[in-house]
């Protein structure tokens, strides 16, 4: 962790909805005037496209299984190394994972594949990271030390398999098969990568739909906001106002001592409520951390 340059991660599986908080940070960003770096972590995936299809191939054939929720097909010494750099330094080098060929195209490059390296800039007041492995621990390495603010999205997992093969199949051109396969070869990474970071973050938002998703497999729609309930649940985070986020909530409850319920279609003012002053600690530490280093020089 750093004061001078602290770090802010989104961490949750693929189709768990961290793209659509993302946004709901940027507006924060920007009400704060925060000057961000973003990174993905698509982008620290080891293989591209063509190459993780082969490596998956090989796997199966050596009755093996290899997914993207697992160490083997990312790099986290990299991601750990990223982490650790910019909260000494502040800078860094980031690149792109090209999903689509829209993405692709203004890089004359096809997709599933990298951008060259490029330099973050030097004048940014936080980074941000949205993706698979923010809070990521495992024997030789240890990303979630260096992480100030570590936010879970967690939809249920029936829910979370709707949003994925929705996703896959219209946004990514993955026939449905496929994204079935992916979901049934990535489950011991699942249970092994990914669960476990919830148990280590600040804050986690868990999306649990009020209708069926008992067949993920034949949803043909995902369930909206607000058909959901977001089950908010606070782990060492100073100065938590729950008299403030009830009164501002309208449907909003206690369940436990430390966990906030509030309607699917107020998740966005949650997260404005949450964690704008969050953010705002962050930046003001940062300020006088610099303050006082400049002090001492």
């Amino acid at each position: 962790m750093s004061k001078i340059h602290p770090i802010i991660a989104i961490t949750g599986s693929s189709g768990a909805g961290t793209s659509t908080s993302t946004t709901a940070f940027k507006h924060i960003f920007r009400k704060l005037d925060v000057n961000v770096a973003y990174t993905e972590g698509d982008s620290f995936h080891r293989y591209t496209r063509p190459e993780m299809d082969l490596a998956i191939r090989k796997c199966k054939e050596e009755n093996k299984s290899l997914s993207y929720f697992g160490p083997e097909a990312n790099d986290f010494a990299l991601l750990e190394s990223f982490f650790k750099t910019y909260g000494e330094t502040g800078q860094g080098e980031i690149r792109r994972y090209l999903h689509t060929f829209d993405e692709a195209v203004p890089y004359n490059q096809m997709p599933g594949t990298f951008t060259p390296f490029q330099a973050l800039a030097d004048d940014s007041d936080v980074l941000f990271y949205e993706g698979l492995h923010g809070g990521a621990v495992t024997d030789e390495n240890d990303v979630a030390k260096h992480v100030d603010l570590l936010i879970g999205m967690v939809p249920i997992v029936n829910l979370e398999w709707i949003q994925k093969i929705i996703r896959d199949t219209h946004d990514r051109g993955h026939s449905r098969e496929k994204v079935m396969d992916s979901i049934v070869r990535s489950m011991d990474d699942y249970i092994n990568h990914i669960t476990p970071q919830f148990s280590r973050t600040h804050i986690n938002f868990q999306r649990v739909p009020t209708v069926d998703t008992s067949n993920p497999f034949s949803a043909k729609d995902i369930p909206s906001l607000d058909e959901s309930f977001v089950v908010i649940r606070f782990r060492g985070v100073e100065s938590t106002d729950f008299p403030y986020y009830l009164q501002m909530i309208e449907g909003s409850f206690m369940s436990r001592i430390n966990t906030l319920v509030v309607p699917g279609g107020k998740m966005k003012l949650a997260m404005e409520l949450i964690l704008t002053p969050v953010i705002r600690r962050l930046v003001e530490r940062k300020k006088l951390a610099k303050q006082r280093l400049e002090q001492q020089g």
